[in-house]
Order: structure tokens, then C-alpha cells, then sequence
């Protein structure tokens, strides 16, 4: 079935940015394993491996709608240098993604694509899962004091 050619477009600026999150993602998990932040290695590994499902989710609609993926771009990987930049960059990018499946979504519906709109709603709804992840981090790190926060962050840590 031939898609929309703006639609498809977009689909792989969305494709982008999921490869360039996974990517940075992927950077700020083994930083914090490496430093023994056992906790927050497991769960920035976790997003890495959601954005690994919206990436093939959205291949596999580009191919359905006879478009081609574009797997070969990146945008700027932004890694951090520090546990809360590492957290204000990630969230940065996902709040830029929630705008952009929006104006997918949107735009999904203009060219009457539902099936499309349904799968970027539904990768949105992750991806404010992911900001609200961050900004709850943010807090603890403000509340407790970024030294008490890290300590949590290791695997002898109460749970």
C-alpha cells in the first residue's frame, strides 16, 4: 500500500531520532554500569531498548506503506558527562520526540492515515513515559541531594 510521501517523510525523521536516542542511550547505560550505578544502568538500558521497539516499529510501517528506511542517519548524539546531564540531555531529546510524534500524529490524520496516527500514539504514549521517567530523577537528585541519589543508584541499595 503506497503511503503519503510527506507521512513517510516524517516517519524517517522519526526513525532518526529513535536510532540517535538508542545510541545515546545506550552511552549514558554503560557510563553509569561502568561507574557502578548499577540502578540507573538497568533502567536508562531499559529506554534504550524501548526506543529499539519504536525504531522497528516504525521500519516495519515504512516498508508496509512501500516507502524506504533511512537507517543511515543520525542526529547529534549529546552524551553527558555526569549523571544529571546525562538525565537533563535525555530528557531534552524526549521532550523534542513528544513534539515531533504530535505533529506526526497530526499529520497522520490530515492525509487520513489512522493506522499510522494509532502507531505514533502509542509510541507517544512511551515516550512521555520517558520524560516523566527524567523528570522524576531530576526531582530525587534536587530533593536528596545528588550524593544521596547516586548512593540509591548502586546495587547495594535498599529497594
Amino acid at each position: 500500500m503506497k503511503g503519503n510521501e510527506r507521512l513517510l517523510a516524517v516517519l524517517n525523521e522519526l526513525l532518526a531520532d529513535e536510532l540517535t536516542a538508542i545510541n545515546q542511550y545506550m552511552v549514558h547505560s554503560e557510563m553509569c554500569d561502568n561507574w557502578g550505578y548499577d540502578k540507573l544502568h538497568k533502567a536508562i538500558e531499559k529506554q534504550a531498548f524501548d526506543e529499539m521497539h519504536h525504531a522497528e516499529w516504525i521500519i516495519q510501517r515504512i516498508i508496509f506503506l512501500e516507502g524506504i528506511p533511512i537507517v543511515s542517519k543520525l542526529n547529534v548524539i549529546r552524551i553527558g558527562q555526569s549523571v544529571p546531564e546525562m538525565i537533563g540531555n535525555d530528557q531534552d531529546d524526549e521532550l523534542r520526540a513528544v513534539r515531533a510524534y504530535n505533529a506526526g500524529i497530526r499529520l497522520g490524520h490530515e492525509v487520513d492515515d489512522q493506522a499510522t496516527a494509532d502507531l505514533l500514539t502509542k509510541i507517544l504514549k512511551m515516550e512521555e513515559g520517558h520524560v516523566n521517567w527524567a523528570e522524576n530523577q531530576r526531582a530525587q537528585i534536587e530533593q536528596m541531594g545528588l550524593a544521596n541519589y547516586l548512593t540509591n543508584q548502586t546495587e547495594g541499595a535498599a529497594e
